[in-house]
């Protein structure tokens, strides 16, 4: 797709996910990129500095891989009881080393055992919930990445089947019965990056815009999940939420 893009000899690739922001480097050196994305760019090679990007490519990062421990944490003060939780990762996604590697550093200062899962395909969902109830864990996490984001409606879905209190990145898991969400605005961050794709298309160039970050952050619960899993949410926890679904 990215190849197909330079050969049409676009104005100027928008590349919403971690995977794209990464192809349409490859593809090419001179059509201007603008990335919106949680991994951190300059390790992933696709900019010299956040100050001072170089070349064809900067954008917008967001926190969704820097806060996943916050979800961990979001979790363990909805099912305090619960010892042993699992993060589900998408291995193939660029982001899965950094959120595992933070993940079991927020588990050991929580006291919690965390046991890892993987699923790149829809064919992995069903088998890994399955597997969640024979481990009898207390909850999920799942791991943030395109991946996961356009199937959260299917995850929620099966967090609700198999009675598995889940947390993700995002509002739409929890509208579709997760039970918590806790993440970067996705508007304010697609804002930004709309907003710098009008600034290159204007002329200015990327090498000249530093990167920024999308600092907003919003927290969803979803009570009649916590209801049906018979979790008491603490009044605190509730009033932090930026929404609460009834």
């Amino acid at each position: 797709m990215a190849a197909d893009l330079v050969h049409r000899q676009v104005n100027l690739i928008l590349a919403t996910t971690t995977t794209a922001a990464l192809a349409a480097k490859a593809a090419t050196t001179t059509i201007p990129i603008v990335f919106e994305m949680g991994s951190d760019p300059v390790r992933l090679g696709l900019v010299a500095s956040l100050s001072r990007p170089g070349g064809n490519v900067t954008g917008i990062t967001q926190l969704n891989i820097v806060v996943a421990p916050k979800r961990l944490e979001l979790l363990h003060e909805l099912v305090p009881t619960a010892t042993m939780v699992v993060l589900l990762i998408d291995p193939t996604d660029p982001v899965a080393e950094p959120i595992i590697r933070d993940l079991q550093t927020a588990a050991r200062t929580l006291g919690l055992q965390l046991h890892i899962l993987n699923a790149s395909t829809e064919a992995d969902f069903d088998p890994v919930f399955t597997k969640i109830v024979q481990l009898r864990a207390g909850g999920l996490v799942l791991g943030a990445g395109a991946f996961f984001t356009a199937r959260a409606e299917q995850l929620a879905a099966l967090a609700l089947r198999y009675a598995v209190p889940a947390v993700y990145e995002g509002r739409t898991f929890v509208m579709a019965g997760g039970l918590a969400s806790y993440g970067s605005s996705l508007i304010d961050s697609y804002r930004l990056a709309g907003l710098y794709a009008g600034r290159v298309l204007k002329g200015e160039k990327p090498t000249d815009l530093p990167v920024q970050q999308s600092t907003k952050l919003e927290m969803f619960l979803n009570l009649k999940t916590t209801k049906s899993l018979c979790i008491s949410v603490p009044l605190p926890l509730s009033g932090r939420a930026d929404e609460v679904i009834e």
